[in-house]
């Protein structure tokens, strides 16, 4: 007979999971109800209203997928995209790239705009992939790019877009809880996140949102959505008025996310901004200060997400065994590179639960002790100095 697994103690710092908040902790382990018992409804009411909040909007189509944020860009796509339509994608890293094969396995003409990993998608790289387009019938972007720290001006390209008539179609979940998403304001057609993130819960659902010129797509499609399970004219029928049943809802996840959003609009979506800017600029004066540099610039750098090349380490060392120490010696996970980046970076996570100043101080204290032992001399007590100079 095995033992029961006991999972390590671990701080958080990749590119997702982020720190559970240890009141959503409490709240997964609660006794199950059913999916379709009142309160459990009740709840799902309670979850869209919450997430409209979080999303800034007011669109009635708000509700979360069962299943990652990889399920929330899947639902975006196949529901508004067809056999022969054109789909223009920005692809600035991983998740761009990810867009443009969904876009075509929905059968669709997909137009991926290609940006050197590491910088922004911006406005007139927008108007350049329009250009290149016959007639798209959405642009797809991503707002923060988890691959590489960048993060695209979502206000300008929306008016571009918007300029085009196509409709935007967004990815925040990075983003969203981190910094600000106006989904309203800026006009978004649909937009899909992540619970992992900055919104500091398990992975498992994934937030979305559908305005009123994306719904009217879906109402008009020619053809069957290709995913039965993730066809919004069905699940929106579960999360509506009708609650016609469609799939057995995630019971503990939901009252996970719904502790999330809790703890998210209690704090203030400004006071949560503020908080990821300040520990960001924290985080990088300590690395500077130890010699790392940044891969994007200051101006389009993501709060949550740092993106770092390594200080110059003695031979036989390299970035996967720095990690692999880091998470050994300290019990700290930061991520390392993807795609173009694989082996050349460094991906450090200050989302939601994760971005408190002492855990700032936690990793650099560790490098601190670490990077002498790897062949790079610092001065002692540098990066933790340096970060708390940073007001």
């Amino acid at each position: 007979m095995t033992n029961p697994f006991e999972p390590p103690r671990r701080l958080l710092l990749g590119p997702g999971p982020s720190d559970a908040d240890p009141r959503v902790l409490r709240a997964i382990a609660a006794p199950l109800i059913g999916h379709l018992d009142p309160a459990f409804l009740a709840l799902m009411d309670d979850m869209k209203r919450m997430l409209r909040e979080v999303f800034r909007t007011e669109n009635e189509l708000t509700f979360a997928v069962s299943g990652t944020g990889s399920a929330g860009m899947e639902t975006c796509l196949v529901n508004l995209l067809e056999e022969g339509d054109e789909a223009v994608v920005m692809v600035n890293g991983e998740f761009g790239r990810r867009m443009t094969d969904i876009a075509e396995r929905c059968r669709a003409r997909a137009v991926p705009y290609d940006i050197p990993w590491g910088q922004a998608v911006e406005p007139q790289d927008v108007e350049r992939a329009l250009a290149s387009a016959r007639a798209p019938k959405l642009v797809a972007v991503v707002h923060a790019e988890t691959s590489t720290g960048a993060w695209s001006p979502l206000q300008e390209i929306a008016e571009v877009v918007r300029r085009s008539g196509a409709l935007l179609v967004v990815d925040t979940v990075t983003s969203l809880g981190g910094c600000p998403v106006e989904v309203d304001r800026w006009q978004i057609d649909a937009c899909y996140s992540g619970t992992q993130k900055c919104l500091s819960c398990p992975p498992g659902l994934a937030p979305v949102t559908f305005g009123p010129r994306a719904r009217e797509v879906m109402r008009r499609r020619r053809s069957k959505v290709q995913s039965w399970y993730l066809d919004v004219s069905m699940i929106e029928k579960y999360w509506g008025a009708e609650r016609v049943y469609h799939h057995t809802a995630p019971i503990s996840m939901s009252y996970a996310l719904a502790e999330a959003l809790r703890v998210v609009l209690e704090e203030g979506l400004e006071a949560r901004f503020d908080r990821h800017r300040r520990n960001h600029l924290a985080l990088a004066a300590g690395l500077e200060a130890l010699g790392f540099r940044y891969v994007v610039e200051p101006h389009r750098r993501l709060w949550m997400l740092n993106s770092v090349y390594l200080p110059p380490l003695a031979t036989g060392q390299d970035e996967a065994r720095l990690r692999r120490r880091l998470l050994d010696e300290f019990s700290i996970e930061v991520g390392g590179g993807l795609g173009a980046f694989k082996g050349k970076i460094w991906r450090i996570g200050l989302m939601g639960e994760s971005s408190r100043r002492e855990k700032v101080l936690r990793l650099l204290s560790a490098l601190d002790r670490m990077l002498p032992e790897a062949g790079h001399a610092v001065r002692p007590g540098s990066g933790v100095a340096a970060a708390e100079a940073c007001a």
